[in-house]
């Protein structure tokens, strides 16, 4: 691990990685300091709470005024940003955050990457919560709250570094996936899917990215891999090191499998077998078949790093969530606001599908914000239509008229909420597309009854929706 620098300025750090990275850092002793164009909860409240100030827009003199040892420039930056500019053109040692957080956070470590489209944030979680709760005292970097933790960042004394693996680009003076940065040693793989349109050409240029991070891995490294999906089976063919396949369908030899999965009051339990032997039941706290993988792929990965079945077992009984991963907002007026990140179709129905298990026989409205460069474009148009078929009614944002970035090319079909709430009515589900959350909060306040769950799904601050709606519901004086 490098020597650590005195103070660091983080351009852009506002976004997860970023400021969890700039987090350990002042847990260190570190100077620390930042910009993003915008700042938002839950971040902004994280920044605060840790003591490092932020500032709102960037400027060079952030940089240039009280030159940092080191500048950390996040992905969600151009070559045209003041402050990224100014530290390159001063000659200002710089970084992009995956080479940052390798450097002084990684090296001399065990890396532990939980890669994959979906599931990352949650299954980074849960391997961090098993290991730490069996005594291994791991290090944690997640793109995420973690309630076990209470924060997105942990340094530990163990061997371990725990850390989600994303395939975004890195930067823009590096355009190789983040991923590729942090030395996996050991991997796991949880689904592969086409994401990120704005970088990606295709779905087979996605694959490359992960069949390039597979190759990596070194020969005593270890391959934990997703099988039910044939495009991980795909890029995990040839890796040169051990593979260990699960799943909740496999019958690939030597694969993990759950089996009798049961929903409870308070999650869901599953039989975890392997070679036609049943193991032991478990119960991991969460709901909906993704999340049963993902607590499964976790449980495999501590029995890879010598953490014993029933030890892992037990811990992932205790496991207590993730902040904005189906998480219980609150309740007013007899209505469950549930907040979730899903923003890709294959997530937005199994977010749908777990929060009907969670409350079965209850009125499911879904609300929906299309916010990436990916669902802002046309291309799940028409995939967006059946993910919602497990919802009642579904309030779309309609987007707005605002520039989406691309490397891949110009974006001349842009997405319509008014399409997909067309799409909707024409399949039987009640659907309207509003402009503006004041918009959608006064219409859910004259449409939701006692029993209802809104379920809530955006990868942004959504201008705090969640607050607005239980604060509306309860001072509404019609109820």
């Amino acid at each position: 691990m490098s020597e650590s620098p005195r103070r660091v300025h983080f351009v852009a750090i506002g976004g997860t990685g970023m400021g969890s990275l700039a987090g350990l850092l002042h847990a260190r002793g570190i100077e620390v300091t930042g910009s993003d164009e915008c700042l938002y909860p839950p971040m902004s409240t994280a920044l605060d709470r840790w003591g490092i100030p932020a500032f709102e827009g960037f400027a060079a003199e952030h940089v240039l005024e009280n030159p940092p040892d080191l500048v950390v420039i996040g992905n969600a930056v151009g070559p045209e940003n003041p402050e990224a500019r100014a530290a390159i053109d001063e000659g200002l040692a710089y970084l992009s955050f995956p080479d940052a957080l390798y450097q002084y956070a990684i090296a001399g470590r065990h890396p532990v990457v939980i890669s994959g489209t979906h599931g990352k944030t949650t299954t980074t979680s849960l391997v961090a919560a098993l290991l730490l709760r069996t005594g291994r005292d791991p290090s944690l970097l997640v793109g995420g709250f973690p309630l076990d933790f209470d924060t997105s960042f942990r340094e530990g004394e163990g061997d371990y570094f725990v850390v989600e693996g994303d395939e975004y680009d890195t930067a823009f003076f590096d355009k190789t996936p983040k991923f590729l940065h942090y030395g996996a040693r050991t991997l796991l793989i949880t689904s592969v899917e086409f994401d990120h349109a704005d970088i990606y050409r295709d779905l087979d240029h996605v694959k490359q990215a992960f069949r390039d991070l597979v190759a990596a891995l070194p020969p005593d490294g270890a391959l934990v891999a997703a099988v039910d999906h044939a495009e991980v089976r795909d890029v995990v063919a040839g890796a040169p090191c051990r593979s260990v396949g699960y799943g909740i369908e496999t019958d690939a030899e030597g694969a993990w499998r759950a089996a009798r999965l049961e929903v409870e009051p308070e999650g869901t339990s599953f039989d975890v077998i392997r070679d036609g032997r049943t193991l032991l039941r478990a119960h991991v706290p969460l709901f909906g078949d993704f999340n049963v993988e993902n607590a499964l792929g976790a449980l495999v990965i501590a029995n890879e790093l010598g953490v014993p079945l029933d030890a892992a077992a037990a811990a992932l009984a205790r496991f207590r969530g993730v902040k904005r991963r189906q998480e219980l907002r609150g309740e007013a007026r007899g209505v469950v606001v549930v907040d979730d990140f899903a923003h890709h179709p294959t997530a937005v129905r199994a977010g749908i599908g777990a929060v009907r298990a969670r409350f079965p026989g209850r009125r499911l409205i879904a609300v929906f914000e299309p916010r990436t460069n990916t669902s802002r474009r046309a291309i799940f148009q028409a995939d967006y239509a059946r993910s919602f078929d497990g919802a009642d009614r579904v309030v779309v944002r309609i987007v707005p008229d605002e520039p989406i970035y691309s490397a891949t090319g110009p974006v001349t079909q842009r997405f319509s909420s008014e399409r997909l709430a067309d799409d909707l009515r024409s399949r039987g589900v009640a659907a309207v597309a509003l402009d503006g959350v004041d918009a959608i909060v006064a219409h859910l306040v004259r449409d939701c009854e006692a029993g209802d769950v809104v379920l809530v799904m955006s990868n942004g601050a959504f201008e705090n929706i969640w607050e607005r709606l239980l604060e509306a519901l309860s001072s509404d004086p019609s109820a």
